[in-house]
């Protein structure tokens, strides 16, 4: 669960860049271009297969953890004060994961199956004559309700990294004294900076503040 969880997160890092492309606001070019290079380049094509298994094996995982907890415990406790042990998004680590597979699924059809499969050259070409991938993001959140989900999807993020992000080294048995603070402040600064990025994406869309 911690090796799948830290390979997503690298995923996050690189994913987070290349979309962050749009903020250089010149009408897509730099993204398009960034994004061009990702989806024709033949090993980062071969990773994205990976990518995909690392997913599946951290849903499976999780469904393990999750059936193995409830099989220990299989009557709940008469008295139980989870919150004076742990957080509550540690404790919801499961529901918090599943609204994020559930935003995975409509950000998948939003974009890697029109990039993929269905193509995208009804959106034209930008400046630079590239597919205009940019133009899909301008068309899909047009919609308030699309921007909606995406932050929510966001904010599920956040709570789950804030958790995962820590637990994930510890489970490695990378847990000391002298380090764990900064794994702790690292943890936290990545959980609120990541989703904020990917949540400033659809907004600053939809309010035009990028075009």
């Amino acid at each position: 669960m911690a090796l799948t969880g830290l390979f997503l997160i690298s995923f996050l890092v690189v994913h987070a860049t290349v979309n962050g492309m749009i903020f250089f606001n010149d009408g897509g070019v730099t993204f398009n271009e960034w994004a061009h290079f990702f989806g024709t380049n033949l090993l980062i094509r071969t990773m994205e297969i990976v990518l995909f298994l690392g997913l599946i094996a951290h849903v499976v995982d999780g469904l393990m953890l999750w059936s193995q907890n409830r099989a220990a415990r299989p009557v709940k406790y008469a008295m139980e004060k989870g919150g004076a042990n742990r957080s509550w998004y540690s404790a919801s680590m499961g529901f918090l994961g599943t609204l994020i597979l559930l935003f995975l699924v409509l950000h998948l059809w939003h974009f890697w199956v029109k990039t993929r499969f269905t193509g995208i050259e009804g959106y034209g070409v930008d400046a630079a004559g590239r597919e205009n991938l940019f133009a899909v993001m301008q068309q899909t959140f047009r919609s308030p309700a699309a921007v909606i989900i995406y932050v929510l999807g966001c904010f599920s993020l956040f709570w789950h990294l804030l958790h995962g992000f820590k637990s994930a080294f510890q489970s490695l048995g990378i847990n000391h004294s002298r380090y764990n603070g900064l794994i702790a402040m690292c943890g936290t600064a990545f959980s609120i900076i990541v989703p904020a990025l990917f949540a400033l994406m659809p907004i600053s869309i939809h309010l035009n503040w990028i075009k």
